[in-house]
């Protein structure tokens, strides 16, 4: 699946307004919040970085897929949330701050875990590991250039000018729901020709993977007692995946554009996912809270 310009260009430029936007409605004390109480990102990151995978190897044992497309599954499993779980989560009243830490540590900690988990599936379904690192490097850099300083900016911005900065707030709803929009039609229309293929390939278990990881995101923080708010960033988290690395491992590292199958199919899947997840946020949340 090539990446049209307006995904490979324009998305990092909007991703970037987005987060300054999102920054306008977050205060220091949102942070400080999380980290006094960190049951939240605990869950979180526990459930998105060892159960996915787990999951993953379950649902290629029972719908008994080709050794290819399992371990192309295992992949996007271990990936972590990408910086759009972050717009979602805005959408659907979640907890921001929440979800920003969250899509931050687990990219750090998938530096590590990516590689296990993957090289395990390759020993487990072709009998051979390979020599798979991610980038440490440009991990972090995207951290920081696409979430960590607009963040900051939008942030600095509202201590400054705190009745503007919430009044901004609608406006950056507004222009999130729209480059979500662009986003799911251009990727359905670069990968309009063989959908129907890849669909019918690893459609089952990139649903079921979906499905699940946001049930257990939901499940896990009902059992933790957290807030609606609480839950709903850590069942986005788990939904919304990194798509980009997933692609990266396998079509880069490993060279196989069948293991990239699950990760294409699952990209698109999880935009509808995550539409459900904004219209439950929406009902059950107040705007207010």
């Amino acid at each position: 699946m090539e990446s049209s310009p307006l995904i490979s260009i324009g998305l990092p430029v909007s991703l970037f307004i987005i987060m300054v936007g999102i920054g306008l409605t977050l205060t220091l004390r949102d942070f400080g919040q999380v980290t006094r109480n960190p049951r939240s990102i605990v869950v979180g990151t526990i459930a998105q970085i060892l159960l996915m995978p787990l999951v993953a190897f379950a649902i290629a044992a029972t719908l008994g897929l080709a050794p290819a497309l399992a371990v192309g599954l295992v992949i996007i499993a271990a990936c972590p949330g990408g910086t759009t779980s972050n717009l979602f989560v805005l959408l659907a009243r979640g907890h921001i701050a929440l979800s920003i830490l969250l899509t931050v540590s687990a990219s750090l900690i998938t530096i590590v875990t990516l590689p296990f988990f993957t090289n395990y599936a390759l020993q487990m379904y072709f009998g051979e590991a390979a020599n798979i690192s991610l980038p440490v490097g440009k991990t972090i850099a995207m951290l920081v250039v696409i979430v960590l300083l607009p963040v900051s900016i939008g942030m600095f911005i509202r201590t400054k000018a705190p009745a503007k900065a919430q009044k901004a707030e609608s406006v950056v709803s507004l222009f999130g729901g729209l480059v979500l929009l662009l986003l799911i039609v251009a990727l359905m229309w670069s990968s309009r020709e063989r959908l129907p293929e890849l669909l019918a390939q690893a459609g089952p278990a990139a649903f079921l993977l979906n499905l699940i990881g946001i049930a257990i995101g939901l499940g896990a923080s009902r059992l933790a007692e957290l807030s609606q708010r609480e839950s709903l960033a850590i069942a986005v988290e788990l939904g919304i995946k990194n798509g980009t690395i997933a692609l990266m491992v396998a079509l880069t590292l490993l060279e196989s554009s069948e293991m990239s199958i699950p990760a294409v199919v699952y990209s698109v899947l999880m935009y509808g996912f995550g539409c459900i997840l904004i219209a439950m946020g929406r009902r059950l949340v107040p705007v207010t809270q």
